[in-house]
């Protein structure tokens, strides 16, 4: 039996990779064929992905981090740059979503760990690897946004203005390398998804009636086959 490998010899970063889309999307694209960095705060988490990848016969390995750490992307560039010359792709899932409130309720330190994960890490991530995106010859940036970015909502505005800087610091990336290099950079709203976070914002919802982390997952994976120019966005139904 031939099992197609449209992955193989790739190499893959995944940050939030412990669980949901992070997970799913890591355990698809080392399905693939490729050779997936796992990156997250829980190891026992990472380590359980890490198992089914290798179960499933693909290969991966675990980078534990806490995003909010002031050197910890420093570090992670120094040990991946360390046995690996190139990074095809660099799938940030990594999020953290405040307390919803009005904006007048804000809690500060809450709104500080959201701007710290969702853009300045972000930010660091790309500065990080772009030399070793740069090596790639079919290198694809994926960070997956949400609607309250592009659209203001009631409640949301730490989490969305979070997300729309994430939005502008990817886009502005992603048309800075597009002419320079083989980068592409998309940004992918995974919508209504079976997820902790989803569930701590609609505490009242049944998560049966949303779709599986593993949906989102394999439009990922087909997307990374794709020809699609940079500032690419789409919205997985």
């Amino acid at each position: 039996m031939v099992v197609d490998k449209p992955l193989e010899g790739r190499m893959a970063l995944v940050t939030g990779a412990s669980k949901g889309i992070g997970a799913a999307t890591a355990r698809a694209l080392a399905g693939a064929g490729a050779h997936v960095v796992l990156t997250g705060r829980d190891v026992r988490a990472l380590e359980a992905v890490e198992d089914d990848i290798h179960e499933l016969g693909g290969t991966a390995t675990i980078a534990p981090l806490d995003l909010t750490e002031a050197d910890s992307i420093a570090r992670l560039v120094r040990a991946v740059s360390s046995r690996w010359d190139q990074l095809d792709y660099l799938v940030i899932c990594a999020a953290y979503l405040p307390t919803l409130t009005p904006v007048t309720q804000i809690d500060a330190k809450q709104f500080s760990q959201a701007i710290t994960v969702n853009v300045l890490a972000t930010q660091a991530l790309l500065a990080g690897f772009d030399p070793m995106l740069k090596r790639s010859d079919r290198a694809r940036v994926i960070g997956f946004t949400s609607s309250v970015g592009a659209n203001p909502r009631a409640y949301w505005a730490a989490y969305g203005s979070s997300k729309s800087a994430f939005d502008n610091i990817l886009n502005s990336y992603g048309q800075e390398v597009e002419k320079l290099s083989n980068i592409r950079v998309a940004t992918v709203d995974p919508g209504a998804t079976r997820t902790e976070m989803r569930a701590k914002a609609y505490p009242g919802e049944d998560p049966s009636t949303v779709k599986s982390p593993d949906m989102v997952a394999q439009r990922v994976l087909a997307l990374l086959g794709e020809d699609f120019a940079s500032g690419h966005r789409e919205r997985v139904a």
